[in-house]
């Protein structure tokens, strides 16, 4: 995690995303990118007036405020600002991509006097065009900074191993404890097996790493988001590790729909880490 990048619209839920920013900036001396986008929308008449010209200064300035405020809770981080323009889920991702070992930290919605930017279908479409792990914050979510237990759930899919990795660094940062859980849904013995292994898999990438983990399996015989959100609620993690499946991807119980439910019911800060295997399919 050498680089951040947030999603700013001056929000208070924007505000939040920063501040959990901070703290992992603080464990990993990571650099912090607060990104702000002008839209098309902005590109009418208004534009060209003195009053647009202000307004872009406004922005600015509180871009220069919120990068000093950084500065002082993260004196060793190296931090910027940055003004993209274009649709700001495009230019959040293009900037990313083009950065060395990037994770993107946004918050799901935001109003503000500036600008509309992460609401609705923006906060996903991020996600889903993303190449880098995205934190993301439902609005409302204001957990301990720092991050002492995560919650990775284990599903049938080989691609479900590559959380574990990101799952790992933010337990090295943050001194955590990962928790591996197998959801087993539908109930059967072949899929137990499948869960066990990759548990056993799992577990041995946490033992390798030293990092602390313990593991639990749970029989869901019905809708397995809505278990493993009251499972999350029940163990008090304050982080979940999950991938953003492709919609076509029928070995997962974690696919698009599903992701969607996560993230707009999660209780926690959510840290979702693409297909690697499928974006490189699709370049």
């Amino acid at each position: 995690m050498k680089n951040i990048v947030v999603g700013i619209d001056f929000s208070k839920n924007s505000y939040n995303a920063m501040k959990h920013a901070i703290a992992i900036s603080l464990k990993n001396k990571s650099k912090l990118h607060l990104a702000w986008v002008k839209t098309a929308a902005m590109n009418t008449d208004f534009a060209v007036t003195t009053a647009a010209k202000d307004f872009l200064g406004a922005v600015r300035k509180k871009l220069d405020q919120w990068v000093e405020e950084c500065k002082n809770e993260a004196p060793e981080s190296h931090i910027t600002s940055i003004i993209l323009e274009g649709k700001p889920s495009i230019e959040l991702c293009k900037y990313a991509s083009n950065l060395n070992d990037a994770i993107i930290v946004m918050g799901t919605h935001g109003v503000s006097g500036f600008e509309e930017f992460f609401v609705g279908s923006n906060a996903f479409k991020t996600i889903n065009l993303t190449s880098v792990p995205v934190l993301i914050l439902r609005e409302g979510v204001e957990v301990n900074r720092d991050l002492t237990d995560i919650l990775v759930p284990i599903d049938t899919s080989f691609e479900t191993l590559q959380k574990i990795k990101p799952a790992i660094e933010f337990a090295k940062a943050f001194q955590a404890k990962i928790c591996l859980l197998g959801v087993v849904n539908p109930i059967n013995n072949e899929i137990k097996h499948i869960i066990n292994v990759q548990i056993q898999h799992a577990a041995s990438m946490c033992k390798k790493a030293n990092v602390r983990y313990e593991s639990h399996t749970v029989d869901v015989p019905g809708d397995s988001i809505s278990a493993l959100l009251e499972y999350a609620k029940r163990l008090d993690v304050n982080l979940m590790v999950i991938m953003r499946e492709e919609e076509n991807d029928l070995s997962s119980v974690w696919m698009g729909s599903n992701t969607r439910q996560i993230v707009n019911n999660s209780p926690m800060p959510l840290l979702v880490i693409p297909n690697v295997n499928q974006f490189l399919l699709n370049k």
